[in-house]
Formats: C-alpha cells, sequence, structure tokens
C-alpha cells in the first residue's frame, strides 16, 4: 500500500479570527488559519481535522479526461449549438506540458489540451477555458467571430480577470490560448 506523505503544516493564528478555522494549499504547504485563542490541544485537533476535509476536498476534484471529454459535449450543447455539427473534438484531455497556455487546440486534427494547472480552479473557469478551444475548432483564430463565439458564456469576463489574476499572483506569464 502507497503511504502518502503528510504535508509540512503552517499554522497561522489571528486576533481577529473568533471561531472558524480554516485551511488551503499554498504551493506543497497547507495554511491552517485558526483563532489566537485556540489552545495547544485544540490546534492539534482542527489542524488534523482541516487536513482531513482539504484531502476528501481534492479527492472530490480529481478530474479525468472523460470527464472534461463530457464536460466539452455539455458546453457545445449549450453554448455552440448553430455549430453542433461542425464541432466534433478527436479528444479532449488533460496535459502536463503546458507551461504557457491555460490550454490549446490543433483545429486541424481537432484534439484539444487543458493544462493541469486549472484542475482545482472553479468549475466555471475550466469550461471558460474549455469554450475558448472548443470555439477554435469553428474559427482557428482569435478574430471577432471567434470572440463573439467564446462570449455567449456568461462568466467569460469574470473567468478572464480570475485567469489574468493568478498570472499576476504566481508570477507566470500565460497565454490566453
Amino acid at each position: 500500500m502507497a503511504r502518502t506523505r503528510k504535508p509540512v503544516v503552517e499554522v497561522r493564528r489571528s486576533q481577529r479570527r473568533r471561531r472558524t478555522v480554516s485551511a488551503y494549499r499554498e504551493g506543497e504547504r497547507v495554511v491552517v488559519l485558526i483563532p489566537d485563542r485556540f489552545s495547544r490541544d485544540e490546534e492539534t485537533e482542527w489542524v488534523a481535522r482541516m487536513l482531513d476535509r482539504l484531502a476528501a476536498r481534492e479527492e472530490r476534484v480529481q478530474r479525468t479526461d472523460s470527464e472534461l471529454l463530457l464536460r466539452a459535449r455539455r458546453l457545445i450543447t449549450r453554448y455552440l449549438p448553430d455549430h453542433e455539427s461542425r464541432v466534433h473534438p478527436a479528444s479532449v484531455r488533460w496535459v502536463t506540458n503546458q507551461n504557457g497556455r491555460w490550454g490549446s487546440c490543433t483545429p486541424d486534427d481537432g484534439t484539444i489540451r487543458i493544462s493541469h494547472r486549472i484542475q482545482e480552479m472553479p468549475d466555471w473557469v475550466i469550461d471558460y477555458v474549455l469554450l475558448h478551444e472548443l470555439a477554435h475548432l469553428v474559427v482557428p483564430s482569435h478574430s471577432a467571430a471567434f470572440w463573439d463565439l467564446v462570449n455567449r458564456y456568461p462568466k467569460a469576463e469574470r473567468a478572464r480577470g480570475y485567469l489574468e489574476g493568478i498570472s499576476a499572483a504566481t508570477g507566470l506569464v500565460l497565454a490566453d490560448d
């Protein structure tokens, strides 16, 4: 049985925090935010509890290529119904070798690759990136017609802002495509 390595945990205490406890990943580290008044025993208990919750959440978020293809089909039906007969991706998959883009599409062979970097992002961001790449199967360039298709997605502007914020915060320079 494979053993998983226990993550490095940083506990941050706050005098303003009264009752709530939260946790999130910051790179390889897990940050647990707790009220300053917690005893060491309470801290230990809550760190264990939050590590369990975080692991459960991350397990639920595991996204597969087949789930990504189903998501693509739903997006085609909903936002590109007038192009449904032309939009048939040959493959839609997560990849780990895209360090300068959120996703890419090769219209000639219908392959779409989505960066693993967005796997844990909100669904509406993943949908935006995926719809962006699906739109390239209709319009290969970033012309006005292409952006008209992408902007059918109601959260397109919000998702672009989210991705720009992630790029700025991480120092990554990632292209829209």
